[in-house]
């Protein structure tokens, strides 16, 4: 278990923040819940659409980083989704009322801050999977300011 509170941990604020709380968190992985709540940020008549399931386990890897910076001392940074394999919902909604644990579990990380995480969505009725590559660079400034392109030679 965490002593942070989901905010401590994301470089997200406020309606952004779709995660509820860490349930535990190693080395290696991590477990956040989030109830699918009416009226909370995307959340349709139907439930929460399946396609921010994606955005549900970007966020846990962002928290399972945000984990293991803190608990080294560190400080928060942004990170990067660069993609998504063979992402599955067995639902198209994730049904209101439904507490959705999510798992993220590292595959690959490097000191660079690219990484590989294996994750999946359970909670009654509901199994959703994929793999996600995140980037964590240790100076993120220049992937997010779009006046100092990361390659000089690429604006002439």
């Amino acid at each position: 278990m965490t002593t942070w509170t989901i905010d401590q941990l994301l470089p997200h604020a406020g309606r952004m923040i779709w995660l509820d709380r860490v349930v535990a968190w190693d080395a290696e992985s991590i477990v956040c819940e989030r109830t699918v709540r009416p009226g909370a940020h995307s959340v349709q008549p139907g439930g929460l659409p399946a396609w921010a399931g994606i955005e549900l386990m970007a966020q846990a890897i962002a928290a399972w980083n945000g984990c293991q910076v803190l608990s080294a001392g560190g400080h928060i940074r942004p990170g990067f989704l660069l993609g998504t394999r063979a992402y599955r919902s067995n639902v198209a909604y994730f049904p209101i009322g439904g507490v959705l644990r999510v798992h993220a579990v590292r595959v690959f990380h490097d000191d660079d801050g690219m990484g590989s995480f294996t994750c999946r969505i359970d909670a009654a009725g509901v199994a959703a999977d994929a793999r996600l590559t995140v980037f964590s660079p240790p100076d993120p400034a220049p992937f997010l300011d779009p006046h100092n392109p990361i390659d000089p030679k690429a604006t002439s």
